[in-house]
């Protein structure tokens, strides 16, 4: 394919993911939610990204006064990164609302148009022509261009910081499998990110040399990759609200707990730590709280009468095991004293799954060779000789 019909292509898919972008945000900025704030960050970073790939084709139909073009081609796309994090962590904290510190995201965008100040808005139109005619080679642009990889970089890197807290707070406070899908979306989220970004600074690298069909075809991979992208990032929000749960942003890591806890390691509080061990298990053996799909921390400290912290704390650094696997040795204790109880010969797999507190077969398998290093079919088998 020639360069001329490559880059009619390339108009095309833009275009129509223009459209596609735009009637996304629109929807979402108008259907009724719990979610509003959630909804608006996500329709900004489309109406956003849409604007920026708006590029490979609007030039054919109408001209941008000089000051819209630049901001438009060399300061928006600050705005893009922060809105696709601040979306990330209002999908990961149930109570996420925007504050004012929200808006030091912003400071990328601004500090691109003071640099273009001198340079270009204060010039005059014939200067600021010439300055669009050779943009590329302007060592203003270059630094932006850099610093827009940059930034790309540093945000990456927040979303791995923001998935890995998260990741231990649900093993620490929450039982429910439902949780976990929760985060592997994310991480299968952030990877794409990282995927979408290589990919864009390859590109971008490419276009500087004498290879631009390459990098033509690269942007007609890049559009088609970001249509997919949105698609699945909103069907996955429509057809799958449970995934979008989150958690409690009140909530702190185990280890953040003990920093604040200056007595845990004296004699005294060991040996109520040991009292407290005993009742928790007895508690657990007897009143069976963990057969509850969606049982939190929360909701086994209040069961005890016992503050959060201290529960959290015990199991999670004296007992030296996670809320999640704790309470899913339990449920898998119970499940195997079903499967080898002969007079329940008849129930199935997975009903034994949802009796114990399971909701789903995947993780009920994973969890029990892990537990007991076969399938629940094979240690059925072996316990039935």
């Amino acid at each position: 394919m020639d360069d001329k019909n490559l880059l009619d292509l390339v108009s095309v898919i833009s275009f129509v993911l223009v459209l596609i972008f735009l009637f996304f945000a629109f929807f979402l900025l108008t259907v009724k939610t719990n979610n509003k704030t959630r909804n608006i960050l996500l329709a900004l970073f489309l109406i956003i990204t849409a604007i920026d790939i708006s590029s490979f084709f609007y030039y054919r139909f109408v001209r941008l006064p000089p000051d819209i073009e630049i901001l438009r081609a060399f300061c928006i796309s600050f705005l893009k990164s922060p809105l696709l994090y601040l979306y990330v962590l209002s999908l990961i904290y149930t109570d996420f609302r925007l504050k004012a510190k929200h808006v030091l995201h912003a400071v990328p965008f601004f500090l691109s148009v003071l640099i273009l100040i001198p340079g270009f808005f204060m010039a005059g139109t014939a200067s600021q022509q010439n300055f669009l005619q050779h943009a590329m080679a302007m060592s203003e642009i270059k630094l932006l261009d850099m610093a827009i990889h940059i930034q790309s970089l540093a945000y990456i890197a927040a979303y791995l910081v923001a998935l890995r807290k998260y990741r231990t707070l649900l093993l620490e406070n929450y039982a429910s499998n439902v949780s976990l899908s929760n985060y592997k979306w994310l991480f299968q989220l952030t990877v794409v990110i990282i995927a979408l970004n290589v990919v864009t600074q390859v590109k971008d690298i490419i276009k500087y040399t004498e290879y631009t069909n390459i990098a033509n075809s690269l942007t007609v991979l890049m559009l088609l990759a970001g249509l997919l992208f949105i698609l699945w990032i909103v069907l996955n929000a429509l057809y799958y609200p449970d995934l979008f749960r989150g958690i409690d942003a009140s909530l702190k890591p185990v280890e953040v707990l003990i920093t604040e806890e200056s007595t845990l390691d004296n004699p005294e509080n060991l040996k109520l730590n040991n009292e407290k061990i005993e009742k928790l298990k007895e508690y657990m053996t007897v009143e069976e709280p963990y057969l509850e799909p969606s049982l939190t921390i929360q909701d086994l400290a209040a069961k005890m009468k016992m503050p959060v912290r201290d529960l959290s704390i015990l199991i999670n650094h004296t007992l030296n095991q996670h809320f999640f696997d704790f309470i899913n040795a339990y449920r898998i204790e119970k499940a195997m004293r079903i499967l080898k109880d002969p007079k329940k010969a008849q129930v199935t797999v997975l009903e034994i799954l949802y009796e114990v507190g399971f909701n789903s077969k995947s993780s009920f398998n994973t969890a029990f060779k892990k537990h007991a290093a076969l399938t629940p079919t094979q240690y059925r088998k072996i316990h039935s000789l």
